[in-house]
């Protein structure tokens, strides 16, 4: 509230004459005095006197008196509301500080308290100095009484040295006191690791706000590991040093590994006493056995695709002779090589992670061992892919070898493949299928954008799922799982059209990756799956299903242990997602009774929950250099609020002061003469006729 006051605010003279005229008139005087003082005469002091009014009459001296509008203070009210706050009772603690403060404020008529709220600024953590400079850029620093911070003193921008001058802050700590905290810190981390090999993590666990000699009698913490919700490792740390854990990668697609510590006797909060970290498992080297057989125009389009991709090691061969041929003829003028097939088919059979047979027949090439091989590294986990033509219906297709019991299909009669322009279409089951479901090019309501093929081989028996068609419902593309691996059959061999841009080509590159891989058991292209993961605090789960119309509902496990029932709704055929809050950090569990999946909350080290103590430590610097103050809430309760005169103490026991800045506004100015002409003239005379009489007598 402004109120209007008067009072005199400074002195001012106008003389009547000019200054060098008043100058000439004051040496003249001087010289009078110093004249009649050599003398001695009597009224020396009375004609000092009368000299000095005049000499001040004409010097013009007048009171300047102004009207002034008063301006209320302002004070800062900041309300930290990071995450760290939601420990314990410290956002209930900072709502009664927040009501109690801006209540007082209201009935104090020279005071405007302006409240701002700070929230997290993500990995950036707590920036309440921030928060508070871009305030108090609409704030005068001539009307600034002071700042007051309800905050827990986990801030992460405090300044060297104030921006907002000699203002006091005043911090409010919604605790009981100093608090201690033990975490665990996560000092390196892969993001992802080689699978079958070991990664290494650096972690160490510290105990925050005790006594640093402690730590000096070598104090151990019980470290416990989770992966993947595996049975737990414990380990013996040493307190506050780096300790290397070795965690072995045995599978593609991410590993989550939770790190916990026991709980410190007294200590602020259980968040940060675990870590999660989330490891990327990869394949290194994909090495793929290529072996083409009879020499067909789509040849190429196997090489390009694997060569393209750098993670592929690939072993080609083109068989042009076979084994047994042998005319004793020199080595260096061999133009072509024998086949390698022991090496291949027998020895290191198993180092490969697919084996593609590209239109090969069996012409005595294989010994039926060889081919026995095959089926059994199949079965013991191993992929293959046959992309077939006429050759896979005569007398020597691998359909009648002994691989022939690991194929999803078989050739249905001797009369080889069946010419004529059909375009390929994806099933009912492949549009749930990963492998084919949104292939580009493919539309839902009409036929899809790619070209046509010209030829595909007739098929029976068929154990796997159809997932392309060819001409009349005929099967085109296979899958099956057989044993511990995974076989596809593709029955034709013109897929190379659609690389050669014919009639608009068609997604031959997309189609033949997503086969290999599911081939290979990514488990982004599992067909049954269930996935979990966190993003932006959000914890969403994805069921795949190529039978299930309906996603049912799985069973989610926080951090915490508690459980609770999801339903999963249906977002596009196959595909079944939930979506729920995931506020906690750590390990977040889904099961739908046969599968289960894992997400990691949060970084491994979030800058906000890396000290969840209650401190004014931090802050105690910046609060002694403007003469602030610092008071924990519970269980005093907020502190009174007062104002006080600059230069007097900000603070005291349970209370905490607000300055007076006495900032106005000048409305009216009035110049008053101190020495009026009805009054000087008069006064002047009198004191010469007493200068005269002294003397005369």
């Amino acid at each position: 509230m402004t109120r209007l006051e008067q009072g005199i605010a400074a002195l001012r003279f106008d003389p009547s004459v000019p200054l060098w005229l008043l100058g000439v008139l004051a040496a003249l005087c001087v010289l009078a005095l110093g004249i009649a003082a050599y003398k001695r005469a009597r009224g020396t002091i009375w004609r000092a006197l009368a000299f000095a009014v005049l000499l001040l009459w004409l010097a013009g001296p007048r009171l300047v008196e102004e009207t002034r509008q008063t301006r209320p203070d302002i004070a800062l009210l900041a309300i930290d509301e990071s995450a760290s706050m939601a420990v314990g009772d410290r956002t209930r603690l900072a709502a009664e500080a927040r009501a109690a403060l801006q209540t007082k404020a209201g009935t104090l008529d020279d005071l405007e308290l302006r409240t701002i709220t700070v929230p997290e600024a993500g990995n950036a953590g707590t920036r309440l100095f921030a928060a508070i400079d871009r305030a108090l850029a609409d704030i005068p620093q001539t009307r600034l009484a002071g700042i007051i911070a309800v905050t827990d003193g986990q801030v992460h921008d405090i300044p060297a040295n104030p921006s907002w001058g000699q203002a006091p802050l005043h911090v409010l700590v919604p605790a009981k006191g100093e608090e201690t905290d033990r975490r665990v810190r996560v000092i390196a981390a892969p993001s992802y690791g080689i699978v079958g090999k070991s990664v290494d993590l650096k972690v160490a666990v510290d105990d925050l706000g005790t006594n640093p000699g402690l730590l000096a009698f070598g104090g151990q913490v019980r470290l416990t590991i989770r992966r993947d919700g595996e049975v737990p490792r414990v380990l013996s740390v040493p307190m506050g040093r780096e300790q290397t854990i070795e965690v072995p990668i045995t599978r593609a697609g991410p590993t989550v590994v939770e790190l916990s510590a026991d709980p410190l006797p007294g200590e602020a909060s259980l968040l940060n006493n675990r870590s999660v970290v989330s490891i990327n498992g990869v394949r290194d080297r994909l090495r793929v056995l290529l072996v083409s057989g009879e020499p067909h125009a789509g040849e190429r389009t196997w090489r390009r695709l694997l060569k393209a991709d750098p993670a592929v090691d690939l072993v080609h061969f083109t068989i042009l002779r076979p084994p047994e041929k042998d005319d004793l003829t020199p080595l260096n003028e061999l133009a072509l090589i024998a086949f390698p097939v022991r090496e291949l088919f027998q020895v290191k059979i198993r180092e490969f992670d697919l084996i593609i047979l590209d239109r090969f027949t069996n012409r005595g090439l294989l010994p039926p061992v060889y081919l026995r091989n095959i089926a059994d590294y199949v079965r013991e986990g191993g992929a293959l892919l046959l992309s077939v033509g006429p050759e896979f219906t005569g007398p020597a297709g691998l359909a009648n070898s002994p691989l022939g019991a690991v194929l999803p299909g078989r050739p249905s009669g001797q009369d080889g493949a069946v010419d004529g322009a059909f375009r390929p279409m994806v099933t009912e089951l492949g549009l749930r299928h990963p492998v084919t479901e949104n292939l580009p090019g493919w539309n839902a309501s009409g036929p899809p954008s790619w070209g046509d093929w010209y030829r595909y081989v007739q098929a029976g028996q068929i154990r796997g799922d159809v997932l392309m068609t060819a001409a009349n419902d005929q099967p085109l593309l296979v899958v099956d799982r057989v044993g511990e691996g995974r076989t596809a059959l593709l029955l034709s061999d013109q897929i190379w059209l659609w690389s050669r841009g014919h009639e608009g080509g068609g997604p031959q590159a997309e189609l033949l990756r997503r086969v290999a891989h599911w081939l290979m058991k990514e488990p982004e292209l599992d067909e049954t799956a269930l996935t979990a993961k966190v993003e932006a605090g959000s914890l969403t789960i994805e069921r795949r299903s190529t039978t299930d119309t309906e996603g049912g509902s799985v069973t989610v496990t926080d951090p915490d242990g508690a459980k609770s029932q999801v339903s999963l709704g249906t977002s596009r055929p196959g595909r079944f997602v939930a979506s729920l809050p995931a506020t906690s950090p750590g390990v977040w569990q889904a099961t739908d009774g046969t599968r289960t999946a894992y997400a990691a909350a949060g970084a491994a080290n979030p800058l906000e929950l890396s000290d969840l103590r209650a401190t004014g430590t931090l802050l105690q610097p910046l609060i002694h250099a403007t003469g602030g103050s610092l008071h924990f809430l519970d269980p005093a309760g907020t502190p009174e609020l007062r104002r006080t005169e600059p230069g007097r103490e900000a603070s005291g026991s349970g209370w905490i002061g607000l300055e007076r800045r006495h900032d106005h506004l000048v409305t009216g100015i009035a110049a008053l003469p101190l020495l009026p002409p009805w009054l000087a003239l008069p006064l002047i005379l009198g004191l010469a006729v007493l200068a005269w009489r002294r003397e005369g007598a």
